[in-house]
């Protein structure tokens, strides 16, 4: 069998993001030649301008105090913006308009070469060239801030495509990581779906390198806990099964015994009442162990028709009911719609007598139980509701834990009836829900099914 081929998350993470990064770098270093290039022919066209202009003013615009004309007319925006100064024996002779009067610099030694200077307090980058006999200079000045304002013209040209790139990247790179990282989320999906129900094995198969030792690991810890489950629910149903018999038998026994003897009635009654208060556990342990195993998608459904089965359950219980001195009711809200739900029978009698034998158990004599069939914007549900002492919010929040039984009360139980309605529930995909009762006193208990049934 040929095993799997597994595939690395950091590289294809890291291959992901600097393909997308290379692409928009290239991208990026286009826009900035385009831009740089526009801007490098803007500056060299307005020197040669400058320098056209000049020559036309040294031959034919030269005033009386040797001053170069304005090199360009209109008053339009010089970008280069360059001086000239002709220096004859460290003396300006002939200089342009805004060159200052005194030699930018002074005494330069070679014939020719660049160099900074400072007049009037403004910083110039000047270029000197001399004649062959040295007597005659030539110096061209710029001004620093003239360099710097075309930088700053440039940096107004690149800001915004730069920052549209540097998101663009960020999008990319959003979305590329999250496209990478999707067997995560999808593994992380499949642990937190996992239930007491479904401790199947997560799949490894297209799993990344980097996250198999994880699932693999957290496969083998719900392969124990599954044994583990397993290991308790034989143990539980197998414990019950056995009990059951000799629970039987001793029942039977003493029960001989009572009828033998007559003068111990009052002490084998309360036996009797023991033995039957454990027979009645171990059938809940026993349900309990058979409905565990069980998966929603297992369950075999049918309709039910809700009335004939809440006419059955009252007349099941309507003598203990009577002999409670409890009034026991049952009511279905009339609809157009049929009046059926998709469960298991069987399952559905155990849950709905088990919340009409928590009711009569705990109501004292003189109180009310109702039972209604409720159909709601196309849901159904079934309320038991009931006058009796009730039950606080606080323990509300723990009536099905197994075993769990409120405190203060007196009548008998096994703290688990309502861990099997909420097991069934669990299995049908209805909710169980706990609130006030009849009148808002005592406690209703109602079993919601979903809107599409």
């Amino acid at each position: 069998m040929l095993r799997p081929e597994t595939w690395s998350l950091r590289r294809r993470l890291l291959a992901a993001i600097v393909a997308a990064s290379s692409v928009l770098w290239l991208a990026s270093l286009s826009i900035v030649t385009v831009i740089a290039w526009h801007e490098t022919n803007e500056v060299f066209d307005d020197a040669l301008e400058e320098s056209g202009y000049m020559v036309m003013a040294a031959t034919t615009d030269l005033d009386e105090r040797g001053l170069l004309a304005e090199l360009r007319p209109g008053g339009h925006a010089r970008k280069v913006d360059m001086q000239y100064q002709i220096v004859v024996d460290g003396r300006v002779i002939q200089r342009t308009g805004s060159a200052p009067a005194q030699p930018f610099i002074g005494n330069f030694s070679k014939k020719d070469g660049f160099a900074d200077a400072e007049v009037d307090g403004r910083n110039w980058r000047v270029f000197v060239v001399r004649n062959e006999q040295r007597k005659v200079e030539v110096q061209v000045g710029q001004q620093y801030k003239k360099r710097i304002d075309i930088l700053e013209e440039l940096a107004e040209h690149l800001w915004a495509p730069v920052l549209g790139m540097l998101a663009l990247l960020a999008l990319i790179c959003w979305l590329l990581t999250g496209r990478v990282l999707k067997p995560l989320r999808q593994t992380a999906a499949a642990i937190a779906a996992k239930t007491p129900d479904d401790l199947a094995q997560v799949p490894t198969a297209g799993q990344p390198r980097e996250l198999q030792p994880i699932v693999q690991a957290l496969n083998g810890v719900l392969a124990r806990l599954d044994n583990a489950l397993q290991t308790e629910r034989r143990f539980t149903a197998d414990a019950a099964h056995e009990l059951r018999t000799p629970l039987a038998g001793l029942h039977m026994h003493v029960q001989l015994l009572q009828r033998q003897h007559p003068e111990l009635a009052a002490p084998f009654q309360k036996l009797r009442h023991d033995i039957s208060r454990s027979t009645a556990l171990v059938d809940s342990l026993l349900t309990l162990a058979r409905l565990d195993p069980l998966s929603r998608e297992e369950l075999a459904r049918e309709p039910v028709a809700l009335a004939p089965l809440l006419a059955q359950l009252r007349a099941a219980y309507a003598a203990e009911a009577e002999q409670r001195g409890i009034t026991l009711s049952v009511r279905a809200t009339p609809t157009p719609q049929p009046e059926y739900v998709q469960a298991h029978p069987a399952m559905l009698d155990i849950a709905l007598r088990n919340l009409l034998e928590n009711a009569l158990r705990y109501c004292p004599a003189g109180s009310r139980i109702d039972i209604e069939a409720v159909w709601h914007n196309g849901q159904a549900s079934i309320a038991v509701l009931d006058d009796g002492p009730g039950v606080d919010a606080a323990s509300r929040q723990r009536l099905t834990e197994r075993f769990f039984r409120v405190l203060g009360q007196e009548a008998e139980g096994s703290g688990l009836g309502l861990s099997i309605v909420q097991r069934i529930a669990d299995l049908h995909g209805m909710s169980l829900r706990f609130g006030p009762g009849l009148d808002g006193r005592g406690l209703g208990v109602t079993l919601a099914w979903p809107a599409a049934l």
